[in-house]
């Protein structure tokens, strides 16, 4: 008994590591994916393309935590939300971190063999956006800004899967997408400031430093507009505007939490943002599948 306790307490570490008992990363990866594929695919994309990107989300989502965990495995310990993770903990070991992220790769790469040799050459500059972001911190201001491109990755790809080509509409859904991460990631990086300049580590919230708030509101605007442009180009409609409308009084919502910097308001916040990426998405699904039934 004593042994299969040890052998799930390993795997309850494993499922820390991984994140899995914290969905929002998934979710603020997934949204800007599934907007892809259904105006990629006007609004009817395959179930098993679906399943395939949505799997792929979680799994290099993972695999994104197990490098981030490992990047910042000597910082961690002294950030009171993070000195607890498996790898900061060392209840982890490094060498059982790689043989995770090894097996997620391989996984993840095994779930996009059918979708043929472009999305291959994608999913590389996925992996390279994925391994390498955590590293961003060190010297880079505004790392939230590469990790919009990381966590927008799914936009190309969908594109390349539905199409077999990028359109100029992708790069403004990715733009986009940039603007949203730097808005939600700076909100969750307002709970860490204080630890994070103590240890050296760079972030936006840092580098906005009084006009913090002002910037993350800015960055929800310039997401809403591009998203506007990228329906005008479209030729959408009401339906469509109607969920960027919702999206616009959610980021309004975000404003009366962030405004004061208050911690755990501001973290409400970054978790929240769940809400802004689904009012998105159906504006997309009632633009798309419910006004051609609605005539």
């Amino acid at each position: 008994m004593a042994k299969i306790s040890r052998i799930v307490e390993k795997f309850d570490q494993y499922e820390r590591l991984l994140r899995l008992d914290k969905p929002i990363g998934i979710l603020l990866l997934l949204w800007p994916t599934l907007w892809a594929l259904w105006i990629a695919s006007w609004g009817r994309p395959g179930w098993l393309l679906v399943w395939i990107f949505t799997l792929g989300t979680v799994l290099m989502r993972s695999a994104g935590c197990v490098i981030n965990d490992y990047a910042d495995r000597n910082f961690d310990p002294h950030v009171e939300r993070t000195r607890a993770r498996p790898l900061a903990a060392g209840t982890v070991s490094v060498r059982e971190a790689f043989a995770l992220f090894g097996v997620l790769l391989a996984c993840s790469f095994l779930l996009i063999v059918p979708l043929g040799q472009r999305v291959w050459l994608w999913s590389l500059a996925a992996v390279f956006l994925a391994a390498s972001y955590p590293f961003t911190k060190r010297f880079f201001a505004v790392p939230q800004a590469y990790l919009g491109v990381a966590f927008g990755f799914g936009i190309p790809m969908s594109y390349v899967a539905v199409l077999g080509e990028t359109l100029p509409l992708t790069w403004l859904l990715l733009t986009a997408n940039i603007f949203w991460a730097m808005a939600y990631d700076t909100e969750y990086a307002m709970v860490d400031r204080e630890d994070d300049l103590r240890i050296g580590i760079k972030t936006s919230a840092i580098t906005f430093g009084r006009h913090d708030v002002a910037m993350v509101m800015l960055c929800y605007a310039a997401t809403l507009a591009l998203l506007a442009w990228a329906g005008y180009a479209l030729r959408y409609g009401a339906f469509y505007f109607g969920g960027l409308a919702l999206a616009a009084a959610i980021a309004g919502y975000h404003y009366t939490l962030i405004r004061e910097r208050e911690r755990m308001k501001c973290f409400k916040a970054f978790l929240h943002n769940n809400w802004f990426g689904a009012a998105v998405f159906a504006g997309i699904i009632a633009e798309l599948n419910l006004k051609p039934l609605l005539g």
